[in-house]
């Protein structure tokens, strides 16, 4: 008997792990149609898949949230039943080479502020803003960019008054070390500013191939972090951008400059890009640096494919030409992969 959940999704294959649980391939048994399915073991130490259902739901109609078809608990396990979506943006970075262009990274910027700035309208902070939680969509959606993952978000604004939370220090490291804010290192609270400062990391990250603070050593967690953090507060906005266009600075400059309860320019922060892009003649045509590359493979993949045809119309012509021997007079054969060329005496070509 094959594992069902919700009473209508079939339970399929392991498809990847999110910051709180597994991620299986789905099945609508009634519809057919292939969905996400989150399990988190209800005797997790802190489970969060309730939390995480209930932002999903707060976010629904946003344009790149997945809707959630179900949430419940099954035996052991609370069970989240999402849209399924296609690749992540690391998934598609490693495809490319880990390195995409300045076109490419600029098209995904534009698309994720927006990503963030719906998030924080709704008053909530992502607070693990990385590549493995921007998905692009399937089908018709595949230029479309998914934020996923909410397990770490938080609370900035009371919703009514807007009333911000208070200013903290002292806060352990939430998210991902790689592309946290230098303040996040410095242990304050974190804010809209922050998630914003974590995209810029995102977007260097795929512009350089890496980051000046990846690949450190240490014996512990906390000493990596310590490393991580000393390297980040130890290379200037111009280091790090240092060979990519200026907007890229002026985009940190802008995010360290934000007080921590300030509402961000969000409209300046995608118009500093889509100028830049305008600048560089680029046309917004969704063609990213993946799209060319799968054309790229597919055309290399059409000779097997083709010459499978060829194949057949070879042995199409021999078959033919087993059926004329008795009574043809056959002058000359022609036979290549692909092509028959049989030049037969006077009538017969009227025969055939």
């Amino acid at each position: 008997m094959e594992p069902r959940v919700g009473g209508r999704f079939r339970l399929g294959r392991k498809i990847g792990s999110g910051s709180f649980g597994e991620i299986y391939l789905g099945t609508n048994i009634q519809t057919n149609e292939e969905v996400a399915i989150k399990l988190e073991n209800v005797k997790t130490k802190h489970p969060q898949l309730m939390y995480e259902s209930k932002l999903y739901k707060i976010l629904q109609g946003g344009t790149g949230i997945p809707n959630v078809r179900w949430f419940g608990t099954e035996g052991d396990y609370n069970v989240l039943v999402m849209d399924l979506l296609g690749p992540s943006l690391e998934d598609l970075f490693n495809f490319c080479s880990r390195k995409l262009s300045l076109k490419t990274v600029l098209m995904l910027a534009d698309q994720m502020i927006n990503r963030v700035e719906f998030v924080h309208s709704k008053s909530f902070l992502h607070r693990d803003i990385k590549p493995d939680n921007f998905l692009m969509g399937l089908g018709r959606r595949a230029n479309q960019i998914y934020v996923i993952d909410f397990g770490l978000a938080k609370k900035y604004r009371d919703t009514s008054t807007h009333q911000h939370i208070p200013y903290r220090e002292n806060k352990n490291l939430t998210g991902t070390a790689r592309y946290a804010s230098m303040n996040t290192h410095l242990g304050i609270e974190q804010s809209r500013r922050d998630d914003l400062e974590s995209l810029g990391y995102v977007l260097m990250y795929f512009l350089r191939g890496s980051l000046p603070w990846q690949g450190l050593k240490a014996g512990t967690k906390k000493q990596k972090y310590e490393k991580i953090s000393e390297k980040k507060v130890s290379t200037s906005i111009e280091a790090l951008c240092r060979g990519y266009p200026t907007e890229f600075a002026s985009y940190f400059h802008y995010c360290r400059s934000l007080r921590f309860d300030d509402k961000p320019d969000y409209a300046y922060l995608k118009r500093l890009f889509r100028d830049l892009f305008i600048r560089e003649g680029f046309q917004f045509d969704y063609v990213f640096d993946w799209t060319i590359l799968k054309y790229q493979q597919s055309q290399i993949a059409t000779p097997p494919a083709r010459a499978l045809v060829m194949l057949d119309r070879a042995l199409a012509c021999l078959q033919l030409l087993q059926m004329l021997k008795d009574n043809l007079v056959v002058r000359k054969v022609d036979l290549q992969v692909g092509r028959c060329q049989i030049p037969l005496v006077g009538e017969t070509l009227g025969q055939l």
